[in-house]
Protein backbone atom coordinates (compact mmCIF):
# COMPACT_ATOMS: atom_id res chain seq x y z
CA UNK A 1 0.00 0.00 0.00
CA UNK A 2 1.70 3.17 -0.87
CA UNK A 3 1.17 5.63 1.88
CA UNK A 4 -0.77 9.10 1.79
CA UNK A 5 0.42 12.41 -0.21
CA UNK A 6 2.96 14.07 2.62
CA UNK A 7 4.58 17.56 3.03
CA UNK A 8 7.09 17.03 0.18
CA UNK A 9 4.95 15.83 -2.11
CA UNK A 10 2.44 18.43 -1.80
CA UNK A 11 5.31 20.96 -2.28
CA UNK A 12 6.18 20.19 -6.17
CA UNK A 13 2.22 19.92 -6.54
CA UNK A 14 1.73 23.44 -4.73
CA UNK A 15 4.43 24.70 -7.31
CA UNK A 16 3.72 22.99 -10.11
CA UNK A 17 -0.12 24.12 -9.91
CA UNK A 18 1.03 27.77 -9.19
CA UNK A 19 3.10 28.00 -12.33
CA UNK A 20 2.22 25.75 -14.94
CA UNK A 21 -1.15 26.25 -17.17
CA UNK A 22 -3.60 24.24 -15.76
CA UNK A 23 -4.12 21.99 -19.56
CA UNK A 24 -3.43 18.59 -17.75
CA UNK A 25 -5.16 16.71 -14.31
CA UNK A 26 -2.38 14.40 -13.76
CA UNK A 27 -2.67 11.91 -10.53
CA UNK A 28 -1.45 13.11 -7.26
CA UNK A 29 2.20 11.43 -7.86
CA UNK A 30 5.58 13.38 -8.30
CA UNK A 31 8.18 10.99 -9.79
CA UNK A 32 11.68 11.21 -9.91
CA UNK A 33 12.79 8.47 -10.92
CA UNK A 34 12.45 5.19 -13.17
CA UNK A 35 13.92 1.87 -14.30
CA UNK A 36 12.64 -0.49 -16.49
CA UNK A 37 8.71 -0.87 -15.50
CA UNK A 38 9.01 0.50 -12.48
CA UNK A 39 8.79 4.42 -11.22
CA UNK A 40 9.77 5.89 -7.52
CA UNK A 41 7.97 9.09 -6.34
CA UNK A 42 9.87 12.19 -4.03
CA UNK A 43 8.72 10.06 -1.14
CA UNK A 44 10.22 6.89 -2.49
CA UNK A 45 7.72 4.65 -3.26
CA UNK A 46 7.47 2.69 -5.97
CA UNK A 47 4.98 2.24 -8.49
CA UNK A 48 4.58 0.02 -11.19
CA UNK A 49 4.14 1.89 -14.75
CA UNK A 50 1.32 0.36 -16.42
CA UNK A 51 0.76 4.22 -18.94
CA UNK A 52 4.48 4.20 -20.20
CA UNK A 53 3.92 7.63 -21.46
CA UNK A 54 0.97 6.66 -23.67
CA UNK A 55 3.37 4.19 -25.14
CA UNK A 56 6.39 6.56 -25.68
CA UNK A 57 8.29 3.80 -23.35
CA UNK A 58 7.59 0.54 -24.88
CA UNK A 59 11.59 -0.23 -24.45
CA UNK A 60 10.84 1.09 -20.62
CA UNK A 61 12.54 3.93 -18.92
CA UNK A 62 15.95 4.60 -19.21
CA UNK A 63 17.06 1.55 -21.29
CA UNK A 64 20.35 1.08 -21.54
CA UNK A 65 21.63 0.40 -24.45
CA UNK A 66 19.22 3.77 -25.74
CA UNK A 67 20.93 5.74 -23.23
CA UNK A 68 23.97 5.01 -24.09
CA UNK A 69 23.18 6.07 -27.45
CA UNK A 70 22.31 9.24 -26.12
CA UNK A 71 25.47 9.69 -24.02
CA UNK A 72 27.84 8.64 -26.55
CA UNK A 73 26.18 11.24 -29.71
CA UNK A 74 25.72 13.86 -26.77
CA UNK A 75 29.52 14.02 -26.23
CA UNK A 76 29.99 14.08 -30.12
CA UNK A 77 27.35 16.42 -31.53
CA UNK A 78 23.62 17.44 -30.71
CA UNK A 79 21.76 19.74 -33.01
CA UNK A 80 22.80 21.00 -36.65
CA UNK A 81 19.49 21.54 -38.52
CA UNK A 82 18.76 20.39 -41.67
CA UNK A 83 20.80 23.68 -43.01
CA UNK A 84 23.98 21.01 -42.58
CA UNK A 85 23.94 16.80 -43.46
CA UNK A 86 25.02 15.36 -40.51
CA UNK A 87 25.91 11.81 -39.80
CA UNK A 88 23.15 10.04 -38.03
CA UNK A 89 20.09 10.75 -39.86
CA UNK A 90 20.67 9.05 -42.95
CA UNK A 91 21.39 5.55 -40.98
CA UNK A 92 18.43 6.07 -38.96
CA UNK A 93 15.95 6.96 -42.04
CA UNK A 94 17.22 3.76 -43.75
CA UNK A 95 16.82 1.56 -40.93
CA UNK A 96 13.22 2.79 -40.33
CA UNK A 97 12.49 2.29 -44.00
CA UNK A 98 13.93 -0.75 -44.09
CA UNK A 99 11.94 -2.27 -41.36
CA UNK A 100 8.23 -0.17 -42.80
CA UNK A 101 8.94 -1.12 -45.90
CA UNK A 102 9.00 2.34 -47.72
CA UNK A 103 11.29 4.11 -49.82
CA UNK A 104 11.73 7.43 -48.09
CA UNK A 105 11.02 9.28 -44.68
CA UNK A 106 10.74 12.34 -43.38
CA UNK A 107 11.60 12.56 -39.80
CA UNK A 108 10.02 15.47 -37.11
CA UNK A 109 10.29 15.66 -33.38
CA UNK A 110 6.74 15.25 -32.26
CA UNK A 111 3.13 12.91 -33.44
CA UNK A 112 1.20 16.12 -33.73
CA UNK A 113 3.80 17.57 -36.47
CA UNK A 114 4.05 13.98 -38.21
CA UNK A 115 0.41 13.84 -38.66
CA UNK A 116 0.42 17.76 -39.68
CA UNK A 117 3.38 16.56 -42.33
CA UNK A 118 1.12 13.54 -43.53
CA UNK A 119 -1.81 15.92 -44.32
CA UNK A 120 0.27 18.55 -46.27
CA UNK A 121 1.97 15.69 -47.89
CA UNK A 122 -1.07 13.91 -48.93
CA UNK A 123 -3.32 17.19 -50.06
CA UNK A 124 0.02 18.28 -52.36
CA UNK A 125 -0.12 15.45 -53.75
CA UNK A 126 -3.99 15.27 -54.19
CA UNK A 127 -3.33 18.31 -56.16
CA UNK A 128 0.01 17.80 -57.47
CA UNK A 129 -0.61 13.65 -58.95
CA UNK A 130 -4.07 13.01 -58.41
CA UNK A 131 -5.58 15.93 -60.40
CA UNK A 132 -8.00 17.44 -57.58
CA UNK A 133 -8.09 21.56 -58.12
CA UNK A 134 -5.93 23.40 -55.75
CA UNK A 135 -7.18 23.88 -52.32
CA UNK A 136 -10.56 21.98 -52.69
CA UNK A 137 -8.31 18.43 -51.43
CA UNK A 138 -10.55 16.50 -48.85
CA UNK A 139 -9.69 14.17 -46.00
CA UNK A 140 -11.92 11.65 -44.18
CA UNK A 141 -11.60 10.50 -40.56
CA UNK A 142 -13.07 8.76 -38.05
CA UNK A 143 -15.47 10.24 -35.29
CA UNK A 144 -13.68 9.43 -31.88
CA UNK A 145 -9.92 10.37 -33.58
CA UNK A 146 -7.06 11.69 -31.61
CA UNK A 147 -4.16 13.15 -33.62
CA UNK A 148 -2.57 15.89 -31.08
CA UNK A 149 -4.02 19.52 -30.53
CA UNK A 150 -2.82 21.73 -33.05
CA UNK A 151 -5.71 24.17 -34.74
CA UNK A 152 -5.91 21.85 -37.76
CA UNK A 153 -5.86 18.68 -35.45
CA UNK A 154 -8.78 19.76 -33.49
CA UNK A 155 -10.53 21.04 -36.43
CA UNK A 156 -11.28 17.57 -37.81
CA UNK A 157 -11.92 16.42 -34.00
CA UNK A 158 -15.24 15.40 -32.56
CA UNK A 159 -14.41 15.76 -28.71
CA UNK A 160 -16.00 19.02 -27.91
CA UNK A 161 -13.80 19.74 -25.52
CA UNK A 162 -10.64 19.71 -27.62
CA UNK A 163 -12.43 22.53 -30.12
CA UNK A 164 -14.39 24.67 -27.77
CA UNK A 165 -13.06 28.62 -27.81
CA UNK A 166 -10.42 27.53 -30.35
CA UNK A 167 -12.10 28.48 -33.33
CA UNK A 168 -12.11 29.56 -36.43
CA UNK A 169 -11.52 25.84 -37.84
CA UNK A 170 -9.38 24.67 -40.92
CA UNK A 171 -11.96 23.38 -43.15
CA UNK A 172 -11.32 20.16 -45.68
CA UNK A 173 -12.54 17.44 -43.74
CA UNK A 174 -15.04 14.87 -43.81
CA UNK A 175 -16.28 13.05 -40.89
CA UNK A 176 -17.65 9.09 -40.93
CA UNK A 177 -18.03 7.08 -38.26
CA UNK A 178 -14.90 4.18 -37.32
CA UNK A 179 -14.86 0.87 -37.91
CA UNK A 180 -17.70 1.13 -40.40
CA UNK A 181 -15.81 0.45 -44.08
CA UNK A 182 -19.53 0.79 -45.81
CA UNK A 183 -19.27 4.61 -44.71
CA UNK A 184 -15.80 5.53 -45.96
CA UNK A 185 -17.36 4.15 -49.29
CA UNK A 186 -20.16 6.36 -49.56
CA UNK A 187 -18.09 9.58 -48.17
CA UNK A 188 -15.41 9.44 -50.75
CA UNK A 189 -15.53 11.97 -53.96
CA UNK A 190 -14.14 13.21 -56.60
CA UNK A 191 -12.06 15.55 -54.26
CA UNK A 192 -10.83 13.07 -51.74
CA UNK A 193 -7.20 12.72 -51.71
CA UNK A 194 -6.53 10.79 -48.27
CA UNK A 195 -8.01 8.60 -45.35
CA UNK A 196 -6.85 9.18 -41.78
CA UNK A 197 -7.32 6.83 -39.61
CA UNK A 198 -6.04 5.17 -36.05
CA UNK A 199 -5.64 1.11 -36.50
CA UNK A 200 -7.11 0.83 -32.79
CA UNK A 201 -8.19 4.37 -31.61
CA UNK A 202 -6.02 4.99 -28.20
CA UNK A 203 -7.20 8.17 -26.56
CA UNK A 204 -10.60 7.63 -28.02
CA UNK A 205 -11.03 4.79 -25.59
CA UNK A 206 -8.80 1.99 -27.04
CA UNK A 207 -11.66 1.07 -29.85
CA UNK A 208 -10.92 -1.81 -31.57
CA UNK A 209 -12.66 -1.91 -35.19
CA UNK A 210 -13.83 -5.12 -36.41
CA UNK A 211 -12.01 -7.83 -38.31
CA UNK A 212 -11.01 -7.12 -41.47
CA UNK A 213 -12.03 -3.64 -41.56
CA UNK A 214 -8.15 -2.24 -42.34
CA UNK A 215 -8.11 -4.91 -45.37
CA UNK A 216 -12.22 -3.54 -46.59
CA UNK A 217 -10.67 0.22 -45.94
CA UNK A 218 -7.14 -0.61 -48.17
CA UNK A 219 -9.44 -1.70 -51.25
CA UNK A 220 -11.67 0.71 -50.99
CA UNK A 221 -8.68 3.54 -51.22
CA UNK A 222 -7.20 1.59 -53.63
CA UNK A 223 -10.72 1.62 -56.14
CA UNK A 224 -10.59 5.41 -55.55
CA UNK A 225 -7.01 6.43 -55.57
CA UNK A 226 -7.06 7.61 -52.34
CA UNK A 227 -4.22 7.69 -49.85
CA UNK A 228 -4.45 5.66 -46.99
CA UNK A 229 -3.08 6.99 -43.74
CA UNK A 230 -2.10 4.83 -40.86
CA UNK A 231 -1.81 6.97 -37.27
CA UNK A 232 0.72 4.32 -36.05
CA UNK A 233 1.78 7.00 -33.28
CA UNK A 234 0.26 5.03 -30.25
CA UNK A 235 -0.46 1.57 -31.90
CA UNK A 236 2.93 1.15 -33.93
CA UNK A 237 6.55 -0.30 -32.85
CA UNK A 238 5.02 -3.30 -31.10
CA UNK A 239 2.33 -2.30 -28.84
CA UNK A 240 -0.31 -4.12 -30.30
CA UNK A 241 1.75 -7.40 -30.92
CA UNK A 242 3.06 -6.70 -34.69
CA UNK A 243 5.72 -3.81 -35.34
CA UNK A 244 3.11 -2.31 -36.71
CA UNK A 245 -0.76 -2.97 -35.92
CA UNK A 246 -1.74 -2.97 -39.87
CA UNK A 247 0.42 -6.16 -39.97
CA UNK A 248 -2.59 -7.95 -38.47
CA UNK A 249 -4.07 -7.77 -41.20
CA UNK A 250 -1.17 -7.74 -43.79
CA UNK A 251 -2.22 -4.25 -44.49
CA UNK A 252 0.44 -1.63 -46.10
CA UNK A 253 -0.77 1.84 -46.08
CA UNK A 254 0.34 4.59 -48.08
CA UNK A 255 1.43 6.65 -45.48
CA UNK A 256 2.70 5.38 -42.04
CA UNK A 257 2.99 7.94 -39.17
CA UNK A 258 5.50 7.30 -36.50
CA UNK A 259 6.07 9.12 -33.25
CA UNK A 260 6.46 8.29 -29.01
CA UNK A 261 8.17 4.87 -28.78
CA UNK A 262 10.76 5.76 -31.98
CA UNK A 263 12.20 8.32 -29.59
CA UNK A 264 12.88 5.05 -26.98
CA UNK A 265 11.15 7.13 -24.06
CA UNK A 266 14.39 9.30 -24.22
CA UNK A 267 13.95 12.17 -26.50
CA UNK A 268 11.01 13.62 -29.30
CA UNK A 269 11.27 11.57 -32.35
CA UNK A 270 8.63 11.24 -34.95
CA UNK A 271 8.48 10.26 -38.93
CA UNK A 272 6.33 10.01 -41.79
CA UNK A 273 6.99 7.34 -44.13
CA UNK A 274 6.22 6.80 -47.66
CA UNK A 275 7.02 6.02 -51.23
CA UNK A 276 8.32 8.28 -53.54
CA UNK A 277 5.13 8.95 -55.49
CA UNK A 278 3.85 10.63 -52.13
CA UNK A 279 7.11 12.16 -50.29
CA UNK A 280 8.46 13.58 -53.84
CA UNK A 281 5.80 16.82 -53.64
CA UNK A 282 8.07 17.85 -51.23
CA UNK A 283 10.48 19.98 -52.38
CA UNK A 284 13.39 22.22 -50.53
CA UNK A 285 11.75 25.40 -48.97
CA UNK A 286 7.84 23.17 -48.79
CA UNK A 287 8.21 21.93 -44.97
CA UNK A 288 10.77 21.42 -42.32
CA UNK A 289 11.69 21.78 -38.47
CA UNK A 290 14.62 23.17 -36.88
CA UNK A 291 15.16 20.18 -35.07
CA UNK A 292 13.03 17.67 -37.10
CA UNK A 293 16.51 14.80 -38.01
CA UNK A 294 19.13 16.05 -35.22
CA UNK A 295 22.01 14.12 -35.04
CA UNK A 296 20.99 13.65 -31.19
CA UNK A 297 17.08 12.74 -32.02
CA UNK A 298 18.76 10.40 -35.17
CA UNK A 299 20.94 8.50 -32.94
CA UNK A 300 18.30 7.44 -30.19
CA UNK A 301 15.53 6.68 -32.72
CA UNK A 302 18.12 4.22 -34.31
CA UNK A 303 18.72 2.16 -31.10
CA UNK A 304 14.86 2.76 -30.13
CA UNK A 305 14.57 0.59 -33.37
CA UNK A 306 17.08 -1.76 -32.91
CA UNK A 307 16.34 -2.50 -29.58
CA UNK A 308 12.36 -3.40 -30.65
CA UNK A 309 13.85 -5.56 -33.05
CA UNK A 310 16.38 -7.32 -31.45
CA UNK A 311 14.57 -7.79 -28.27
CA UNK A 312 11.87 -9.15 -30.10
CA UNK A 313 8.86 -6.93 -27.85
CA UNK A 314 6.31 -7.09 -30.66
CA UNK A 315 5.96 -10.88 -29.62
CA UNK A 316 6.59 -10.10 -26.14
CA UNK A 317 3.64 -8.02 -26.46
CA UNK A 318 1.62 -10.43 -28.43
CA UNK A 319 1.93 -13.18 -25.77
CA UNK A 320 1.60 -11.12 -22.74
CA UNK A 321 -0.95 -8.92 -24.39
CA UNK A 322 -3.06 -12.21 -24.99
CA UNK A 323 -2.45 -13.57 -21.65
CA UNK A 324 -3.22 -10.09 -19.72
CA UNK A 325 -6.46 -9.64 -21.37
CA UNK A 326 -7.94 -13.06 -20.88
CA UNK A 327 -6.79 -12.45 -17.00
CA UNK A 328 -8.58 -8.83 -17.05
CA UNK A 329 -11.63 -10.38 -19.06
CA UNK A 330 -12.35 -13.57 -16.09
CA UNK A 331 -12.50 -10.87 -13.49
CA UNK A 332 -15.86 -10.34 -12.48
CA UNK A 333 -17.61 -6.98 -11.57
CA UNK A 334 -20.59 -4.72 -11.61
CA UNK A 335 -18.19 -1.84 -12.51
CA UNK A 336 -16.75 -3.59 -15.88
CA UNK A 337 -18.57 -3.18 -18.85
CA UNK A 338 -15.89 -4.50 -20.95
CA UNK A 339 -12.31 -5.49 -21.82
CA UNK A 340 -10.94 -4.86 -25.30
CA UNK A 341 -7.76 -4.15 -27.02
CA UNK A 342 -4.97 -5.99 -28.56
CA UNK A 343 -1.57 -6.72 -27.53
CA UNK A 344 -0.25 -4.78 -24.43
CA UNK A 345 -2.55 -1.92 -25.27
CA UNK A 346 -5.85 -2.48 -23.13
CA UNK A 347 -8.57 -0.59 -22.20
CA UNK A 348 -11.23 -1.29 -19.25
CA UNK A 349 -14.48 0.15 -19.54
CA UNK A 350 -16.08 1.29 -16.35
CA UNK A 351 -19.95 1.20 -16.38
CA UNK A 352 -21.24 4.55 -16.69
CA UNK A 353 -23.27 3.52 -13.27
CA UNK A 354 -20.15 3.38 -11.43
CA UNK A 355 -19.18 7.02 -12.13
CA UNK A 356 -15.89 7.61 -14.16
CA UNK A 357 -12.83 5.65 -14.61
CA UNK A 358 -10.59 8.06 -12.69
CA UNK A 359 -11.48 6.61 -9.30
CA UNK A 360 -10.29 3.83 -10.08
CA UNK A 361 -7.05 5.00 -11.21
CA UNK A 362 -6.64 6.75 -8.22
CA UNK A 363 -7.47 3.78 -6.34
CA UNK A 364 -4.67 1.57 -8.21
CA UNK A 365 -2.27 4.48 -7.53
CA UNK A 366 -2.52 3.59 -3.80
CA UNK A 367 -1.68 0.31 -4.68
CA UNK A 368 0.82 0.77 -6.77
CA UNK A 369 -0.13 0.95 -9.99
CA UNK A 370 -0.09 3.90 -12.16
CA UNK A 371 -2.53 3.97 -14.95
CA UNK A 372 -4.65 6.87 -16.50
CA UNK A 373 -8.38 7.01 -17.88
CA UNK A 374 -9.22 8.00 -21.09
CA UNK A 375 -12.12 9.12 -22.48
CA UNK A 376 -13.55 9.32 -19.27
CA UNK A 377 -14.57 5.87 -18.79
CA UNK A 378 -11.71 3.81 -19.96
CA UNK A 379 -8.58 2.34 -17.46
CA UNK A 380 -6.09 1.90 -20.03
CA UNK A 381 -3.39 -0.46 -19.22
CA UNK A 382 -0.33 -0.24 -21.46
CA UNK A 383 2.71 -1.46 -19.65
CA UNK A 384 6.48 -1.10 -20.94
CA UNK A 385 7.15 -4.39 -23.67
CA UNK A 386 9.84 -5.16 -21.84
CA UNK A 387 7.71 -6.01 -18.46
CA UNK A 388 7.32 -9.77 -17.26
CA UNK A 389 4.70 -12.32 -16.63
CA UNK A 390 5.72 -12.51 -13.36
CA UNK A 391 5.29 -8.54 -12.32
CA UNK A 392 1.97 -8.59 -14.52
CA UNK A 393 0.54 -11.83 -12.29
CA UNK A 394 1.65 -9.59 -9.07
CA UNK A 395 -0.06 -6.67 -10.47
CA UNK A 396 -3.36 -8.54 -10.97
CA UNK A 397 -3.34 -8.95 -7.66
CA UNK A 398 -3.86 -5.37 -7.12
CA UNK A 399 -5.83 -4.47 -10.32
CA UNK A 400 -8.14 -6.91 -9.50
CA UNK A 401 -9.87 -5.80 -6.88
CA UNK A 402 -9.78 -2.22 -7.75
CA UNK A 403 -12.24 -2.96 -10.53
CA UNK A 404 -14.42 -4.86 -7.89
CA UNK A 405 -14.70 -1.71 -6.31
CA UNK A 406 -12.23 -2.09 -3.23
CA UNK A 407 -10.62 1.29 -2.18
CA UNK A 408 -12.61 3.34 -4.64
CA UNK A 409 -14.14 6.56 -4.00
CA UNK A 410 -17.36 6.31 -5.92
CA UNK A 411 -18.67 9.60 -6.43
CA UNK A 412 -22.81 10.03 -6.02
Amino acid sequence: MIEDVRSGTRAFLTEAERWSAQNYRPLPVVLERGEGVWVWDVEGNRYLDMLAAYSALNQGHRHPRIVRAAIDQLDRLTVTSRAFHNDQMGPFLHELCRLAGFQKALPMNTGAEAVETALKMVRKWGHEVKGVPENQGEIIVCEGNFAGRTITIISFSSEEQYRAGFGPFTPGFRTIPYGDAGALEEAIGERTVGFLVEPIQGEGGVVVPPDGYLREVREICDRHRVALMADEIQTGLGRTGRLFCCDWENVRPDVLILGKALGGGVYPVSAVVADAEHMDVFRPGDHGSTFGGNPLAAAIGLASLKVIVEEDLPRRAAELGAWFLDRLRSVESPHVAEVRGKGLMIGVVIAESSGPARAFCEALMARGILAKETHHQVVRFAPPLTIGKDILEDALEAIAPVLRGDGVAFTT
